[in-house]
């Protein structure tokens, strides 16, 4: 395709349809042009390479401790991690991810460190590219019940259960199953150090807050659609204007308890 014979418009339109690695294919074309125009887009087509380089390199070591697993002739790798435990209404909600080996998923991270709408972007893509992906969601009365450390292990025990293969090995976010027999390693900030954790931190943050999102119908006065039931001050005004909702964990408001 010749570029002197195209508008600037249509050579941008072109350049959009291609991902960023087809796009350097034409880097040398591009920087012979001789309108300015195109000469930059040369530029912001190097720039955002370099980038996508340095994403690449990010993401491959995030597999290391998956890398160390399969070399040992493991195959199904699970990473497990929860969201929830601080809140203090709502679920605390668990999930399990089984990823293809050595796939890439460009902007994959410890769910904390991603804006709401790049985690809505990632659950879709690594709920379509996972192997397996289970979820475990344990109940404000039961937490206020056994605990939110317990109700926490028993949200990632039934995320396991509800993989629909069962994994050889599980990585898991700073705790460890002692009712599950199955091979796994806890790993302290797990979800910036694993993929699959970060890939599970992601599916059980965007799935309680689309919990939290709902509950937000039913209890507007609260304020959940904002906070998620974390304690922030908005939310702590609400609940001394209002009390206590159903879904608030009554053992983590001794002073209103009654």
């Amino acid at each position: 395709m010749k570029l002197e014979n195209m508008k600037v418009k249509e050579i941008k339109d072109w350049l959009q349809s291609m991902d960023i690695e087809e796009s350097t294919e034409h880097l040398c074309d591009l920087k012979s042009d001789k309108r300015e125009s195109i000469k930059k887009l040369a530029d912001q087509i190097e720039k955002k390479y370099k980038g996508y380089l340095c994403e690449k390199e990010r993401v491959k070591n995030l597999w290391k401790y998956e890398k160390r697993i399969i070399e040992a002739g493991f195959q199904l790798i699970a990473g497990i991690d929860e969201a929830g435990r601080g809140p203090l209404a709502g679920p605390v909600v668990a999930a399990a991810v089984i990823l293809p080996h050595n796939i890439f998923i460009e902007g994959v991270n410890d769910s904390k460190k991603i804006s709401s709408k790049k985690r809505d972007e990632l659950f879709d893509i690594i709920t379509e590219k996972a192997v397996a992906i289970g979820v475990g969601i344990v109940d404000h009365e039961m937490i206020d019940e056994i605990n939110i450390l317990n109700a926490t292990k028993l949200a990632m025990s039934r995320a396991v259960e509800n993989l629909s293969d069962m994994p050889e090995y599980l990585l898991i976010d700073a705790l460890r199953l002692a009712d599950i027999d199955i091979k796994q390693v806890a790993i302290v900030q797990g979800d910036a150090k694993s993929i699959s954790i970060a890939a599970a931190s992601i599916i059980a943050k965007v799935t309680r807050d689309r919990i939290m999102d709902k509950y937000d119908l039913e209890y507007p006065q609260y304020g959940f659609l904002k906070h998620k039931g974390y304690g922030t001050k908005l939310h702590y005004e609400n609940v001394d204007k209002h009390g206590l909702s159903q879904i608030h964990r009554k053992s983590f408001f001794k002073k209103y308890n009654r």
